[in-house]
């Protein structure tokens, strides 16, 4: 099974930079400030990742090349068709001050910088109560830790209340329990204390589906 990677975006997490001129210029030390949170938890299926998008549409700026370079050296930027940067945790490029070169396919694109949420691994197979809110509990604390001390401990009222997940599926799709509220093919689970140890199943309406995107299920 093909398993896609599974994207929010949160301002919150970092800042965003505008692009529009025909290469950017982004500090490497952003990025690895927030790598190393990842790494210092204990996550399965939660992801930070970078990407860069249109302004408007969120859709990805097409990437043309780039690199990672310091003072003494430089390496070609890893990314993808998407326009993921797929950045290595490197302590020594970070006590470098190494920074990240871009350059778009389109130089009058309006782009930005967009630091997200994600998880992995993540597909039907997981459709049970324990993995759902594993993966529940996995953002509240990756979104808490990248919020920083000063935001999750003593402001936490600023941070927005995550009630589950939502999930995207591939076409439209009915679940009859009754924590589930699904519109067409995007379904929200409202995650409880009770689901950690139930290995439970979540049984679908139509039995081919797959899984598109999950986000946090973020309560306005």
């Amino acid at each position: 099974m093909n398993k896609k990677c599974v994207v929010i975006a949160l301002a919150l997490l970092g800042c965003i930079h505008n692009v529009s001129a025909k290469e950017f210029v982004v500090s490497y030390d952003g990025f690895y400030d927030r790598l190393k949170v990842l790494e210092k938890g204990n996550f399965e299926f939660a992801r930070v990742n970078f990407y860069v998008v249109d302004i408007a549409t969120l859709e990805p700026c097409k990437i043309a090349k780039g690199e990672i370079v310091t003072e003494k050296n430089s390496a070609p930027l890893t990314y993808t068709q998407d326009a993921q940067l797929l950045l290595p945790f490197d302590k020594q490029l970070d006590q470098d001050k190494a920074v990240v070169i871009i350059e778009p396919q389109n130089p009058k694109h309006d782009c930005q910088l967009k630091f997200q949420i994600e998880a992995e691994h993540f597909s039907v197979e997981n459709l049970n109560k324990a993995d759902i809110y594993q993966l529940h509990t996995e953002f509240e604390e990756l979104l808490e830790d990248l919020s920083g001390f000063f935001v999750s401990k003593l402001m936490g009222f600023l941070l927005p209340e995550q009630r589950g997940v939502k999930v995207e599926f591939s076409s439209d799709v009915n679940f009859a329990d009754t924590q589930i509220k699904c519109d067409n093919n995007y379904c929200n689970f409202l995650v409880t204390d009770d689901w950690e140890n139930s290995k439970d199943r979540f049984v679908s309406s139509h039995a081919h589906i797959a899984i598109e995107q999950v986000v946090p299920w973020i309560s306005k």
